[in-house]
């Protein structure tokens, strides 16, 4: 409970006086990670995911100590995801093969679910990690949520959602935060679910990349600015991303530090 109260004393700092102030926007550089890196994920305690071109999977601690490392890339394709929501729970998703793999802390197969063999989902488009720690997934064929079981059962999943929206998500990232589900999509923007799978709303927030939900905060950038978006407010906050960042291939806000991916350079800022 102490480690969550700092955690959002943080982030409040960084949205009133720190990534979100237009009139500051010094940053400095912490460290820098070179190396073949085409993707990463962080989690909550700051540890670095760090994906390589051939589909390793690198484990760092925040202070750049390397702690696991998986290499099992035979079977499923091209890592599409990695959900690091929960450290000793981390999902990769082979969206080729609709196949999910649960990691433990160290890295190792905790369990596979193929998802065409145990629920006939041959195209889920996103996969996330569960307030519950079942598995969120959007099948689209279905146009549905679906909550998954590790042994790859079906534990609940919303209605069509064709019959609830004008326009379906093509989700790229599913996000469980705080009580609502949100199925981000560059688009169209992002559709909004409890826990229950009941359908809330859907926000305008379209364009954008990036998405990190943190609490009830919305972040996202496009190839100008950062924004955030508070769930229930009306206006979207925006500051202009400094030029040393750019060119990026992503960027992750995180309550502590923004992290920055260049070409094979992953280079992690906190506010001066």
């Amino acid at each position: 409970m102490h480690r969550l109260k700092y955690v959002l004393l943080l982030l409040f700092c960084w949205m009133t006086s720190g990534v979100f102030a237009q009139q500051d926007s010094s940053y400095e550089l912490k460290r820098a990670v070179d190396g073949d890196i085409v993707d990463f994920t962080v989690d909550n305690l700051g540890n670095l995911y760090l994906l390589s071109a051939d589909n390793r999977l690198k484990k760092t601690s925040s202070s750049g100590d390397s702690l696991a490392v998986y290499n099992d890339v035979r079977f499923f394709g091209k890592i599409y995801s990695i959900d690091a929501t929960n450290p000793l729970k981390i999902l990769l998703y082979y969206r080729d093969f609709s196949t999910i793999v649960a990691l433990d802390r160290y890295l190792a197969v905790i369990n596979t679910i193929d998802l065409r063999t145990t629920l006939n989902i041959y195209q889920a488009r996103a996969i996330a990690l569960a307030y519950d720690n079942n598995i969120w997934v959007y099948d689209d064929l279905e146009a549905k949520l679906k909550r998954v079981g590790d042994d790859g059962s079906l534990v609940d999943q919303t209605n069509d959602i064709r019959q609830l929206v004008d326009s379906v998500p093509d989700p790229f990232l599913i996000s469980d935060q705080s009580g609502l589900v949100y199925l981000c999509d560059t688009i169209k923007g992002i559709y909004v679910f409890d826990h229950y799978g009941a359908y809330k709303n859907r926000l305008s927030l379209r364009g954008y990349q990036d998405f990190n939900v943190i609490d009830k905060y919305i972040l996202a950038r496009d190839q100008h600015y950062f924004y955030k978006y508070q769930m229930g407010g009306v206006d979207v906050q925006r500051e202009q991303i400094p030029s040393g960042f750019l060119p990026a291939i992503k960027i992750t806000i995180m309550p502590s530090s923004i992290y920055v991916l260049k070409h094979n350079r992953l280079e992690i800022y906190t506010r001066r």
